[in-house]
């Protein structure tokens, strides 16, 4: 039984701000979580589909989840997609590590013709072979935006400064969205890759007029799967 038991959710050893919104921030979510850290794995492990680092670490820290009483095991990077296969034959709880595993759904819900417009960090972590792993054999539209450039996101993710200016890294986010969505006019909903983003999916969402998926979106479905609680008035 699942019963009250947390998420796990594996983190990356960085130096970087948590707002509400980020998976490792646990005021995120409401219901309970624990987390793991995998030493010396950084995304730089994690940039290469074909020839990733660190599963043995990934390994290793989604079994000590499990003996902890997880009753799931989450992600906080979406290039930890790499990992995916390997970790949910490695542990006897549902494993869910990138928010790129709900490209599929999304792009069920969407007509003929239409596109997920996907944000990422960095056009140096996420590539073509993580979406291909994603899509899982799904011949699947996308359109593909970074945050890179963006001063206000890079001083505070990319540069591990531990400092974030809220205001300034939301109007970036904005801009990307409307930029990827005003220059793919087929794009139709927005998944976030990036765990860093889903402070400003309302944001986004109110800027673009579009459904905005993330690493939240993934969780919260997740979980409601799993602690299934009774219909008032259902006897």
């Amino acid at each position: 039984m699942s019963y009250g038991q947390p998420i796990g959710i594996i983190t990356l050893e960085e130096n970087i701000p948590c707002p509400p919104g980020t998976p490792g921030n646990p005021t995120t979510f409401s219901h309970p979580v624990c987390y793991e850290v995998v030493r010396g794995i950084s995304t730089a492990s994690l940039a290469d589909p074909d020839n990733p680092g660190g599963l043995q670490e990934f390994i290793a820290a989604g079994q000590a989840l499990a003996e902890k009483g997880v009753c799931a095991i989450a992600g906080n990077c979406g290039l930890m997609i790499v990992h995916q296969e390997q970790l949910a034959s490695a542990v006897a709880v549902p494993v869910f590590l990138s928010s790129l595993l709900q490209l599929p759904f999304i792009a069920r819900t969407l007509g003929a013709g239409a596109a997920v417009g996907i944000i990422a960090s960095s056009r140096a972590g996420l590539k073509a072979g993580h979406v291909r792993m994603a899509a899982a054999g799904a011949d699947i539209a996308t359109a593909t935006a970074t945050m890179d450039g963006k001063q206000h996101f890079r001083a505070a993710m990319g540069g591990q400064g531990g400092e974030l200016d809220f205001e300034q890294v939301e109007a970036e986010v904005v801009e990307v969205a409307r930029a990827l969505v005003n220059q793919n006019r087929a794009v139709k909903a927005i998944l976030f890759e990036c765990v860093d983003l889903p402070p400003y999916a309302s944001a986004v969402q109110h800027a673009v007029g579009l459904p905005v998926f993330d690493v939240t979106t993934l969780v919260s479905h997740v979980y409601s799967a799993l602690v299934r609680r009774p219909f008032v008035g259902v006897h």
